[in-house]
């Protein structure tokens, strides 16, 4: 379980009086509370907990680093400030390890204590962790738990992932007695503010497009309608073939409303997975440059392959930043005639892998620029997103029965003038 989000949730109260319930509930039960380093688990989580827990139950040792309770339940308060701290855990099992502040361990050294929940009671076997967004940790702790937690579960052959939210306006008692919190929060810099304030987790240091924003990119699905205008886009390769349909409005608003992701496909049924998926008649398929390239082996492009199923690819511009940049312009977020803010470019939420890979991509080292190259599985779907703008697609033309309308307005209007 993760509870993260916004700075001054409760995170870390809601830990502790989680850790003093189960301690109470099951006698002899045995937990582990982490922080990255010692002084920061002595400044908060133990000092927090003397004063919170009752000490006609609790006795604190302080040179153990461990808290006992009257029926033999026992918490360690522990920390992993090296990767190889994680061995000092070898030979310990617990019933429950709470991580405070995940997102500052290493993914290595989270699965590796995975492994210490073990035990021959029939206790629950937990893993509960607190944290905001930001720090060594984000990309891998947005993974496990933001992106595949959809509703906020998750479930597979492995166990359950739950990630329940974290909001400052959920702590009632630091609204009430420390009233000037949330302008202090408030005044930091934009960056900071979507992270701490609101528990935004499509940013951090070093993202590329930090206009995305879930709250404005990501919408629900609705019936498109029929005069918009449809293109498809891809990134084809046997590693992965990223594909998305999309929708352009009349006023030239792309709606990304369907995505195929899928690794090891032939060019034949990477061909029959988009026409199965196309409804409606694209204007025009999107296509890299690379897939015009003539292959030794048949002395055809994989271009002239798709063309032989029907589909006429069209070459895109492959100007890796001035596409990037041509991007961040469709991604920028700007007020509409009613107020609402919204972008030109927005993404039906049925498109996890677009969802999941576009906010995470990173500035490249040798060119900041561009976009990293590095981790290659999240550049799959950006990339296709590239050749889309690159292509600069048309906006749909009026229906038939809209220009009817505006025709007789228009007529009516130079009567009534005359």
């Amino acid at each position: 379980m993760l509870f993260g989000g916004a700075a001054g949730g409760g995170k870390s109260y809601a830990q502790l009086i989680d850790a003093f319930l189960y301690a109470v509930k099951y006698p002899f039960s045995k937990q582990l509370i982490l922080r990255r380093t010692l002084p920061e688990l002595e400044k908060s989580l133990i000092r927090v907990s003397l004063g919170l827990f009752d000490s006609r139950i609790y006795r604190y040792n302080a040179s153990k680093h461990t808290g006992t309770f009257a029926n033999g339940s026992i918490i360690d308060f522990g920390y992993c400030d090296r990767e190889n701290d994680v061995f000092r855990y070898q030979s310990a099992e617990y019933d429950v390890i709470r991580f405070d502040e995940l997102t500052h361990f290493t993914e290595d050294m989270y699965v590796y204590l995975i492994s210490r929940i073990r035990g021959v009671n029939d206790y629950p076997k937990q893993i509960k962790s607190s944290t905001n967004p930001g720090g060594v940790g984000h990309s891998w702790v947005k993974a496990r738990f933001i992106d595949v937690c959809s509703g906020g579960f998750y479930s597979d052959e492995n166990g359950t992932r739950q990630f329940i939210p974290a909001k400052v306006g959920d702590n009632s008692f630091l609204m009430k007695n420390d009233k000037g919190y949330l302008k202090r929060l408030k005044r930091l810099g934009e960056k900071d503010r979507r992270a701490l304030l609101y528990g935004d987790w499509d940013i951090f240091d070093g993202q590329y497009f930090g206009e995305f924003r879930r709250s404005i990119h990501v919408i629900k699905p609705f019936i498109i309608p029929g005069h918009w205008k449809r293109y498809f886009t891809m990134d084809y390769g046997l590693d992965m073939f990223a594909g998305y349909f999309i929708a352009v409005d009349t006023f030239g608003k792309a709606y990304v409303y369907r995505e195929i992701y899928k690794p090891n496909l032939i060019i034949s049924k990477a061909a029959k997975e988009i026409i199965d998926a196309s409804e409606k008649d694209v204007s025009v398929y999107y296509a890299p440059p690379d897939l015009y390239n003539r292959r030794q082996d048949t002395g055809k492009s994989v271009a002239e392959i798709f063309s032989e199923y029907g589909i006429l690819l069209t070459k895109s511009e492959n100007n890796r930043v001035q596409g990037w940049y041509n991007l961040k312009e469709w991604l920028m977020p700007y007020e509409d005639e009613t107020g609402a803010v919204t972008a030109n470019l927005v993404i039906f939420e049925n498109c996890t892998n677009l969802i999941r890979t576009l906010p995470a991509l990173t500035y490249d080292s040798t060119n900041p620029n561009d976009v990293a190259v590095t981790p290659h599985e999240i550049t799959h779907a950006p990339d296709a997103l590239r050749y889309f703008v690159a292509g600069r697609p048309a906006p749909a033309a009026k229906a038939q029965l809209q220009e009817d309308e505006e025709n007789y307005d228009r007529q009516l209007e130079n009567f009534i003038n005359f």
